[in-house]
């Protein structure tokens, strides 16, 4: 009788112990939904509904104004890729990117070890280059038109220097323009991610390799460049991303001129879209060139993922 009591004890305990579960876990849920929810709700409004959208304008004759919507299925991505202006803004753009992330990433990486320096200023040129990345792009692209237009002109004419005048006149020194004010944006960001990875390099291993013998070049090489790795996937996914992507510099410094020469792809789909009121073709555009940044920024992730493994 004694052992029948005992089992219904057992039995009623197990229940209990299932509903406080139940219970637990429905809380949880409803606690992780209430911190989730709102944000995964922001985030379909504002970035996943849109993209949809823009996949299926892309394939219509939208204007952006009439309600009057067909159905012209690959027209407009052929439109888009017989589009001469489309694929020289594309070029300019690749080079651009190409010129950018090396020139960021070297400048960045130079900085973080001058900063990481033993020295009493080192909080203070800290600051001092992370200061432009606060700057808004259109007022940047302003402040430094001011610099390569007057400021430059005037330099140029005082020393008798003509390569200083007319430095956005031209799409080579135009280019370089949008290569030096992206660099002076975000070198001092991309500074921060590098120091991080610095600060996580033990320091006994530079050390153990000076007293070896090794020079500061071989302790950069063999012992730094391995163990920041993680901060090279980072920082050259955000420079890949952020250089192809770049449209307030571009607008503000030189709108793409002369000539459409300096044109990137951002500012080319958005006079597409506004200038010249093509929507369709516009969302086209759209369309390729994030799928063309997703499968770079992809492929770069995953190389460079690959070597922080073999390391």
């Amino acid at each position: 009788m004694s052992q029948a009591k005992v089992e219904i004890k057992e039995s009623k305990a197990k229940v209990n112990v299932k509903k406080s579960n139940k219970k637990s876990k429905s809380q949880h849920g409803i606690a992780y939904w209430s911190f989730v929810g709102p944000s995964l709700f922001a985030f379909s409004l504002v970035v996943l509904i849109p993209l949809i959208l823009g996949i299926y304008y892309s394939f219509t004759n939208w204007n952006g104004i009439g309600s009057n919507i067909e159905w012209v299925g690959l027209k407009n991505y052929i439109k888009v890729f017989n589009d001469e202006g489309f694929r020289s803004s594309l070029w300019f753009t690749v080079k651009f990117t190409i010129v950018s992330v090396i020139s960021i990433n070297v400048i960045a990486f130079f900085l973080a070890l001058l900063v990481t320096r033993e020295s009493k200023i080192s909080n203070l040129l800290r600051t001092i280059f992370f200061m432009p990345n606060l700057i808004g792009g259109l007022i940047l692209g302003f402040i430094w038109q001011f610099i390569f237009v007057n400021v430059f002109n005037a330099v140029g004419q005082s020393l008798g220097q003509e390569w200083m005048m007319g430095w956005l006149s031209n799409s080579t020194t135009g280019f370089w323009g949008m290569v030096i004010i992206m660099a002076w944006q975000m070198a001092g960001y991309v500074m921060v991610i590098y120091i991080a990875g610095l600060q996580n390099v033990p320091p006994e291993l530079n050390e153990a390799a000076k007293i070896d013998g090794a020079n500061a070049w071989q302790r950069i090489k063999l012992i730094t460049f391995p163990m920041i790795r993680p901060s090279f996937t980072i920082s050259l996914f955000l420079t890949l991303s952020n250089s192809f992507k770049l449209f307030d510099q571009n607008l503000a410094l030189t709108n793409g001129g002369p000539g459409n020469a300096t044109q990137m792809l951002a500012l080319n789909i958005y006079q597409t879209a506004f200038s010249y009121n093509k929507m369709n073709l516009a969302q086209a555009k759209a369309v390729i060139f994030f799928v063309f940044v997703c499968i770079i920024t992809l492929v770069q992730v995953y190389m460079t993922k690959k070597d922080e493994v073999e390391a």
